[in-house]
């Protein structure tokens, strides 16, 4: 099996160009949190003309509202929410600076071609290890929406946080890929 790669947080170009479908990931940096409710006032803030909470560029998204913090925790538990929820406003933010998505679940085709147009990565958390991924999280902020609760914005600290690239900038898809092996 192959090694999982370690990338950084702001993304770049260059790592995401690194990446391909099936490839593990220990993801470390800044990420925030953001989920259905989140990405519907950032497209009504955009449509307005107002400022985005955070600058996108370079920046990645993890589609997950934590649970409550228990005391001396940095954080509650925190897994993948459905990704296909965030794909209509999907596009406009990748088109904005948007480089990584991490949630569970397929993408639509607008998105796939937003991310190899745009130079993205969706990466894969697995579902059903909440408690596990926020012994990732060093450290958390609010950024915007908090009155959203678990769906507001939070800027969350990572080391080493484990992930499967899903869609890479080269049209490939883990989804499609394990399909393509199944049916031989």
């Amino acid at each position: 099996m192959k090694q999982a790669v370690a990338i950084n947080t702001p993304l770049t170009d260059d790592i995401c160009q690194s990446l391909r479908a099936g490839d593990r990931v220990l993801l470390t940096g800044a990420i925030f949190s953001a989920r259905d409710m989140a990405h519907q006032r950032m497209m009504e803030a955009m449509a307005q003309g107002n400022p985005l909470p955070f600058p996108l560029t370079g920046e990645t998204i993890f589609y997950a509202g934590p649970a409550p913090t228990r005391p001396g925790m940095t954080i509650g538990a925190i897994g993948p929410t459905t990704s296909s929820r965030m794909d209509p406003f999907t596009p406009a933010l990748l088109k904005m600076g948007l480089k990584g998505m991490i949630g569970k679940g397929m993408r639509t085709l607008a998105v796939r071609e937003a991310i190899n147009q745009y130079h993205a990565v969706y990466l894969g958390a697995v579902g059903g290890i909440a408690s596990l991924l926020a012994q990732c999280v060093q450290a958390t902020s609010w950024v915007a929406y908090r009155d959203l609760g678990p769906e507001g914005i939070m800027r969350l600290q990572v080391i080493d946080f484990p992930l499967v690239v899903i869609n890479d900038c080269h049209g490939g898809d883990l989804y499609r890929k394990r399909e393509v092996l199944l049916n031989k």
